[in-house]
Order: C-alpha cells, then structure tokens, then sequence
C-alpha cells in the first residue's frame, strides 16, 4: 500500500488517540460528580444544623429577655444563658465547619477551572489543525485520491468509512469545545459564589464570636453575683427540696393506687379486657397503650412546644454550688410565660393536685407508663379523663422572682423513674 498507507496509517492513529481520550473523559465528569454530590449534601447538612442552632438561639434569647425584666440575679437566668453559650460555641463550631468546606470547594472549583482552560485551549488547538488538513484535502482533493488508490474496493469502503467517522469526529470536537468553555463558565460563576458565601460565612462567626464573649463575661458577672448571695440560693435549695419530697411522694401515692385499682379490677373481672374507657364510651387496651408509648420511644413531643432544658435528669451538681449534690426525678424546661403544656401521648388523666412549690401538678396514665406535668397555674383537665397526644392540659405558671414560666416533666414506667430525654424528641 504505497501513498495511500502512508496517509491513512497516522490519520487512523490520531484517530485512535482522540477516541480514547474521549472515552475516558466521562469516567473523569462522573468522579467529579459525585464528589460535587458528597460536597453538597454536607454542605446542605451544615446548613440546616446552622439554621437549628440559630432557631434554638433564638429560643434562649427570648428567654433570657424575660428574665431579665429582674433586677435579682437568678439561678434560672444564670443555666439559661449557660445554655445560651453552649448553642453559641456550637454555632461557632458548625460555621468553622462550614468555612472549611467551602474553602475546599474553592480550591476544587480553582483546579478544575485550571484543567477546564487547558482543555480549551488543548481542544481549539487540535482542531484549528484538523480543519488545516481538511482545508488542504479540499484543495489537492487528498480525499479522493486516498479512497481512489486503494487496492481493493473492500479497502476504498474501508477508507471511505474512516473519512466519514473522521468526519464526525471533527464535529464532535467542534461540540466538546463549547460544552467545556460553558462548563468552564460555570465553573467561574460557581467559584464567585462560593467567595461571597466563604465571606458571608467568615462576617457571621465574627458576629458569634463577639456575641459569645458578651455572653461569657454576663454569665461570669451573674456566677459572681450568685456566689455572693450563696445563704439565700442554700435556703431556697433547702425549701425546693423539700418540695420535691412532697410531689415525688404524692406521685408514688397515685401510681401506687391506680396500679392497685386496676388488679382489684382483674381479679374482680371488672376489667376482664385489660381496657379502659374513654370520654366516648370506647375502650382502649391497656396494653395497646403500652405497646404505642413504648414504639414511639425518642419520638415523642415535648410536653411545651418550645424551651429549654436548665435541669436534666439524676444525681448532678448544682450548678453554682459545687459542694451540693442534687437529684432530678425528670427534666426542667424553661418556656415562655404562662405557656401551654401538652399531653405527649394519648391516655388517661389518673391524678390532678396542688404540691406548694411545684402549684398543680397532672399525671397520665398510657398503659403501664406515666407522665408527669407540674407548675401548672391552671388545669384544664379531669380525672379520669381521656387525653389525646398534644392535647393542652393545663397552662404554666409564672415565677414571680424570674418573670419566666419552667414545666418539670417526669415519666416513670410504673414505680420506675426514666430520662425523659430518652423518650422525648426536639421538634
């Protein structure tokens, strides 16, 4: 194959060099997909950690706008605004986060914006010399001839099919130019944004940081004010505990009663169904109780639509005076003013009554669980009344010295206290 050899031998391997860089070049745009994708989801979960936190921030600073309409310093104010700081220092930590992550997506977006001009310029410049070569086959009619001098019509067939997909090839490359100067393109418009993010991002944590050392030196001024009236926090400690003796008392007193009403029941047939009635005459399984109180485990709503935990549950210090130990039966959630409280789950109202320290106090019954509602200012519920689950029971009240309204919250599985917080969820 004398000439035409010597011509299609390099067209056919250019040919094949071009092809397999082609054929290689999704491989590359998949792997920078997904890690575009894995980038964004991240970037997406930080965001809505971000906008939580700021919601729960937003939550305390009412609360701390309430109490401090008090000149007293208080306990309340003080675990509210160290609740405060935390949320803030978390904030603080996810917008870091946030800023590295975008730090990282700038320098990707710098690299590939890098290769995609080298590509460009790659690819204009193969092509201006492939229409070079075209435009001096057009003139000598090198096509032709090629396809002419072959030594069979199977090789001319051959040779023309090679012309064509060479052809087509050249459109290609004409195409793939300009997806990769719009890819390009993109890629700038892309990193632009991501600069004014990064420096949207860098003004907040500035703002934050200022704002937690503000918080940090009032909690340090109002820990020394509460250190300094030390006999006063000790005898309304003293008072509060006894208060608590009084309603974990009144509490055991009426699960213990129902618990005993309800197997004078059985053994009577009373209640051959293991049920109970509700306000419509209906009967619910105390064991279908049971079983939804246990399955909804971590699910279920709090008893306020809205606070903050100051108190959790078990044996803890107190939180100014370290040489005192102190127990929590539940959790305490401070709230706005006179807020509603709500039945977490569907049951029956087994005991309603005043406990001085705690005001009214509610306890549900759902199967062989109870929970728990005190400092309630009204009730709005019976005895033996069936509730459903967020149902309103009672509105809190309102501590004279604070200006701010705190529900205590128990659960117990029979004579069994349990961590609310195991079994409640932030909604």
């Amino acid at each position: 194959m004398n000439i035409s050899n010597k011509i299609y031998q390099p067209f056919y391997f250019s040919f094949l060099v071009k092809s397999i860089a082609l054929k290689g070049l999704p491989f590359l745009c998949l792997y920078l997909l997904l890690s575009v994708s894995a980038v964004a989801q991240q970037r997406e979960k930080l965001e809505n950690q971000r906008k939580k936190l700021i919601q729960e921030i937003k939550v305390t600073t009412d609360l701390l706008s309430q109490t401090k309409k008090t000149k007293e310093a208080t306990l309340e104010r003080f675990l509210t605004l160290q609740k405060q700081i935390e949320k803030r220092q978390e904030l603080i930590a996810t917008l870091r986060e946030e800023i590295d992550i975008t730090s990282q997506s700038i320098n990707r977006s710098m690299d590939v914006i890098g290769f995609l001009e080298e590509d460009v310029e790659r690819l204009k410049t193969e092509y201006a010399e492939m229409l070079r070569m075209a435009y001096r086959q057009k003139l000598n009619k090198s096509q032709l001839l090629f396809i002419f001098s072959s030594g069979s019509f199977n090789e001319a067939f051959r040779r023309w099919q090679y012309l064509k997909q060479y052809d087509e090839y050249r459109q290609k490359q004409a195409k793939l130019i300009l997806e990769t100067q719009n890819s390009l393109n993109q890629k700038v418009a892309s990193l632009q944004e991501r600069q004014v993010e990064k420096q949207k991002l860098l003004e907040s944590e500035e703002r934050q940081a200022e704002l937690l050392r503000l918080e940090k030196l009032a909690k340090d001024d109002l820990l020394a004010k509460l250190k300094n009236d030390e006999s006063r926090l000790t005898h309304d400690l003293k008072a509060k505990q006894k208060a608590h003796e009084k309603l974990n008392t009144a509490i055991e007193n009426i699960i213990r009663d129902e618990m005993a009403k309800r197997r004078r029941e059985e053994r009577t047939g009373a209640v051959a169904d293991n049920s109970e009635a509700n306000n419509d005459g209906l009967k619910i399984s105390t064991n279908v109780l049971t079983k939804g109180f246990l399955q909804n485990k971590g699910r279920l709503p709090w008893p306020v639509q809205k606070g903050v935990i100051t108190s959790f549950f078990g044996k803890q210090a107190h939180p100014t005076i370290k040489t005192i130990e102190i127990t929590n039966n539940g959790i305490d959630i401070q709230t706005d003013t006179n807020a509603e409280v709500r039945a977490i789950h569907e049951g029956k109202v087994v005991g309603t009554q005043f406990i001085p320290g705690y005001d009214y106090m509610v306890i549900l019954q759902h199967g062989n669980y109870y929970t728990v509602y005190s400092h309630l200012e009204e009730v709005f519920v019976q005895k033996g009344e069936t509730v459903k689950t967020r149902q309103v029971i009672g509105k809190l009240s309102k501590d004279k010295e604070t200006n701010a309204s705190k529900v205590h919250f128990e659960i117990w599985k029979e004579k069994t206290r349990l961590d609310p917080t195991d079994w409640v969820r932030r909604e």
